[in-house]
């Protein structure tokens, strides 16, 4: 493994949400000082652990410049202080915060009940977390469109060339927990066609028109009719996704980037649209609900699925 000095004798506890994975540093009084070329180090599929993410599992309070946050938000005990793969800071990710609550409750540290809640902190503020048997529900918060007036008008406002696709196709950009690029293509073999495996990020072959200021991430949707929840009786949306991740690459599931495209087929279908989708991806499957007006001012997406504790090993 590459020199990883400050997490050189730690445990890190491995899981994964919807195949999502990521390595969690338990470290309550963020005592444990590391770099991103740590956490690359260990992210390193190849010389390293090997993780999509990284998350340091701290106490608000302890959290360097956390303060105006814990007096803020007191409910917000524990804060999520995650990294992309590459080492970079990241604001939020569904998947993870998923991933963070469970580790929460095996751990001790916050026990969650069936049906009960709890707020989190990261850097895209407080997200409240339901446990709902094996699943969890995380409130993503609201989402927005890049460029409202544009999309509204068109349905779309980037044109994206993907390798292994012919053509530019129509995009949808959507802002939540960061920025996202959303394709929908016609075919299932279009999804497969889409050339990923080498790409850790959506800027290094993928063109777009206009190109993003800040980067984005990358979803590609096919989608599959409606279908009837059996308990609600009202029409649920479902579609298969793959993402290319910044930071990352492509990556077996991407909670976010799933918000992201259940808000983009909410948009494009108009009236009458399902509140909730069920999106397949590489992982298993995502449970978005989005609400009758995901783009209103007090709108919040919520993301559902599983997480779970793989294992636990030591940096040497």
């Amino acid at each position: 493994m590459p020199h990883s000095t400050g997490l050189r004798g730690r445990e890190l506890i491995k899981g994964h949400a919807t195949l999502n994975d990521f390595l969690m540093l338990v470290d309550p009084g963020c005592e444990v000082a590391i770099s991103g070329a740590d956490i690359a180090a260990v992210c390193d599929r190849h010389r390293g652990i090997g993780a999509d993410g990284f998350v340091r599992v701290v106490r608000t309070t302890a959290l360097p410049g956390g303060g105006a946050f814990a007096a803020s938000v007191p409910e917000a005990e524990w804060f999520m202080d995650y990294y992309r793969a590459d080492g970079t800071v990241a604001e939020m990710c569904g998947n993870a915060a998923r991933l963070f609550a469970h580790v929460l409750d095996r751990e001790g540290l916050c026990p969650i009940a069936d049906g009960e809640s709890v707020t989190i902190g990261t850097r895209g503020g407080a997200r409240t977390i339901t446990r709902l048997g094996e699943l969890w529900t995380v409130d993503m918060g609201p989402a927005r469109l890049a460029s409202p007036e544009e999309a509204e008008d068109e349905g779309w406002d980037t044109a994206v060339v993907v390798p292994g696709l012919d053509g530019p196709r129509a995009a949808l950009s959507v802002e939540i927990a960061g920025p996202h690029t959303v394709v929908a293509l016609g075919k299932e073999n279009e999804l497969e066609a889409a050339a990923f495996a080498g790409l850790t990020d959506s800027a290094d072959l993928v063109a777009y028109d206009p190109a993003p200021e800040v980067g984005t991430n990358l979803e590609l949707v096919v989608p599959l009719g409606e279908e009837t929840d059996p308990d609600t009786h009202s029409p649920v949306g479902v579609a298969r996704v793959r993402v290319l991740e910044r930071g990352v690459g492509e990556t077996l599931s991407y909670g976010a980037g799933c918000c992201a495209v259940a808000v983009a087929l909410h948009a494009w279908s108009g009236p009458g649209a399902p509140e909730d989708y069920r999106l397949l991806v590489a992982g298993g499957e995502i449970g978005v609900h989005v609400g009758a007006d995901p783009l209103g001012e007090d709108s919040s997406v919520l993301l559902t699925g599983p997480a779970a504790i793989t294992g636990r090993v030591t940096v040497v």
